[in-house]
């Protein structure tokens, strides 16, 4: 259980990170794009801090 968590958490910081760098091109919804990857990045540290603590058993 705790190797699945960790893929979903690193799938969501690579794809947030790669939001962050498609928020800069052109013709792209530029706040939203960059929001997304804010989100993302976000999710993906809220998984290991606070859900793998409580499945820890």
């Amino acid at each position: 259980m705790k190797i699945i968590a960790f893929v979903i958490a690193l799938v969501l910081f690579v794809g947030g990170m790669m939001l962050f760098g498609y928020a800069f091109e052109p013709n792209a919804e530029h706040g939203i794009v960059f929001f997304g990857g804010i989100i993302a990045v976000t999710l993906s540290l809220a998984i290991p801090f606070h859900v793998l603590k409580r499945i820890d058993n």
